[in-house]
């Protein structure tokens, strides 16, 4: 019997994570042993998608959306209350939070979720990662932004408005800081010609 590593606890595979209640789960998913994900029943997964250590999904309600061949840096989290989709070659880097729901800061409401609605003002909102969205290292992302086909974050930037496609983006608040190249996308069709053979 090999012994195991407690440095490295490795991945969860796709037929693991159908047997855990992931609602949807696609074929070369790999999802770090040492991750938290509440509310597996409202987890979809779909092919290729690597998710690493110490991400924390809490998805108890709303959705969590993943398509295919994306990447979820380790020790991210991932409030779902609104819902979040990551589309087709989406990835976020370590240490980012996207917050699909979020409590109201005013002073005129309570908050908490440990508070009955009635008293609290809870901001919710789909967040979206469509493609070839790449997010920096511990960038925050809050509810209903939209970030369109192409952006790239900066790392540690705010994002509290969509974003419009093909762009790099920055800061506290995110800005506009310039266009970003579309070769991308010739190594795209490259890479799905060479699937199919």
């Amino acid at each position: 019997m090999a012994k195991s590593d407690p440095l490295n606890p490795g991945f969860y595979s796709s037929e693991d994570l159908r047997e855990f209640g992931i609602a949807k789960v696609g074929s070369n998913v790999q999802v770090a042993k040492n991750i938290t994900i509440i509310g597996p029943e409202n987890v979809y997964l779909g092919n290729n998608i690597r998710i690493d250590g110490n991400t924390v999904i809490n998805a108890y309600s709303g959705f969590l959306k993943v398509k295919d061949f994306v990447h979820l840096g380790g020790g991210s989290f991932l409030s779902c209350g609104g819902g979040i989709e990551f589309h087709d070659f989406s990835t976020i880097s370590q240490g980012v939070r996207v917050y699909s729901n979020s409590d109201d800061y005013s002073g005129e409401f309570m908050t908490n979720p440990m508070v009955p609605k009635k008293y609290t003002n809870t901001v919710s909102g789909l967040v979206v990662f469509h493609e070839h969205v790449i997010v920096g290292s511990g960038t925050v992302v809050l509810p209903n932004c939209k970030l369109s086909e192409g952006v790239a974050v900066g790392a540690l930037s705010l994002v509290d408005k969509s974003l419009g496609p093909w762009g790099i983006y920055g800061g506290i608040p995110a800005q506009y800081l310039k266009a970003r190249s579309k070769s991308l996308l010739d190594k795209q069709i490259q890479f799905k010609t060479e699937l199919m053979r």
